[in-house]
């Protein structure tokens, strides 16, 4: 039976948990209520006290109640991961908490698949709260007054979300039957006329799902991935990498393909948009590369061309990446250009860059039976690429 996981330290915010916890029960849906105090002192009113979840830590209890408030949290957060990962019978989570509590809790939110509920109580829910959601789907509500008792507006606030978890776990969403597999592909405004290409080829046999290759994007994509809602990938705009290795603000951090190999799904990628680093306005790029090549793509972005040695370096990094994968894998390389302001006339056209990145590719994958690397006479814009990148994908997922 699924159940709503109700999660927080107890030891402080014990009436606001019970509040929310008796709620949801009266909607007709079963609780669990895990008590995530640090403390160490006294029996928890929760179902599952902290030093069972404790015990979870890699390096048992001990290395949770240490005593010192800051390496508590931390180490119980770790502990509350691995706990939440091993149940089995998790219909929705909620839980509550400032900066401590929601530190502690959504890293296990964030473990979950996508689509089981999670909702977060919080009073840093007004504010940037990219560090806590990342690429999942956590519902951030602000609690609006502090989570310290109960008053005529907390109430009401995790009231609501009390409720709308309760609807949630009471409700799933019905299974699609007879659906199409689906695939992500990664986009960016320079390749757009690919992957446009790419999904009409495909829309008739496969749920294609586009992803803004923003960072948070490929992270997305690659969390349902990891969560076995996506079978394949057509990861036409590996551009992320480039502001992970070089300081951009778009970067999808170091296990950008990491999911790729470890699942092993069938993988067709490409350079798309290798040839630019990510920064906002011109005032915000870092003083080391104000000499550099700029293009001003609208006020508040301002992209920077990869010289030959970054370009060297990143296609050493894709290729290292490609040779974990243990899935069929196809990566296709437009030796016309990887963008469409990197072609003959465009601000960012550099042969030798390009030339550098190719290369690097072609020293670095370890080519297989399924692991190969096709070098193509197109710009990754051309009709001739998207089809070929098709035809490619037909070959790994038929």
């Amino acid at each position: 039976m699924a159940n709503a996981y109700v999660v927080g330290t107890f030891d402080t915010k014990g009436d606001e948990l019970r509040y929310v916890a008796d709620l949801i029960e009266a909607a007709g849906v079963g609780t669990v209520t895990v008590d995530l105090s640090t403390g160490g002192e006294g029996a928890s009113a929760a179902d599952v006290e902290p030093p069972e979840v404790a015990a979870c830590h890699p390096g048992g209890a001990g290395a949770v109640f240490t005593g010192d408030r800051g390496q508590a949290v931390g180490a119980m957060a770790v502990a509350f991961e691995r706990y939440l990962v091993a149940r089995t019978d998790v219909g929705g989570i909620i839980g509550l908490g400032g900066s401590g509590g929601t530190a502690l809790v959504t890293p296990a939110m964030r473990a979950l698949p996508v689509g089981i509920p999670k909702v977060m109580v919080s009073t840093l829910a007004s504010g940037d709260v990219s560090a806590y959601v990342g690429p999942s789907d956590i519902a951030m509500v602000h609690s609006v007054t502090d989570v310290a008792g109960l008053n005529r507006i907390s109430r009401r606030v995790l009231g609501n979300a009390a409720h709308a978890l309760a609807g949630m776990v009471a409700r799933p969403i019905p299974e699609e039957s007879g659906g199409k597999p689906a695939v992500g592909l990664t986009m960016f405004g320079v390749t757009t006329a690919c992957v446009t290409r790419i999904t009409e080829a495909l829309a008739g046999d496969f749920d294609c799902l586009v992803f803004h290759a923003t960072g948070t994007g490929g992270q997305a994509m690659e969390k349902l991935v990891d969560s076995g809602l996506i079978g394949a990938v057509i990861d036409v705009t590996t551009t992320e990498v480039c502001d992970h290795l070089l300081g951009g603000v778009l970067s999808a951090g170091p296990d950008r393909l990491g999911a790729i190999a470890r699942t092993g799904v069938p993988y067709v990628g490409s350079c798309g948009a290798l040839d630019m680093v990510n920064f906002g306005g011109m005032d915000s790029v870092p003083e080391r590369y104000r000499d550099r090549n700029l293009y001003v793509h609208n006020p508040q972005v301002t992209l920077m061309r990869t010289t030959a040695e970054e370009c060297a370096a990143i296609g050493e990094w894709i290729g290292q990446k490609l040779n974990a994968c243990p899935g069929p894998v196809r990566f296709l390389v437009p030796e016309g250009g990887v963008s469409a302001i990197d072609a003959p006339g465009g601000p960012f056209h550099d042969e030798a860059a390009d030339k550098a990145l190719f290369d690097a590719l072609t020293a670095t994958v370890e080519e297989t039976a399924a692991r190969r690397l096709v070098r193509l006479p197109h710009h990754i814009n051309d009709p001739e690429f998207a089809a070929a990148v098709v035809a490619s994908f037909r070959e790994l997922t038929t």
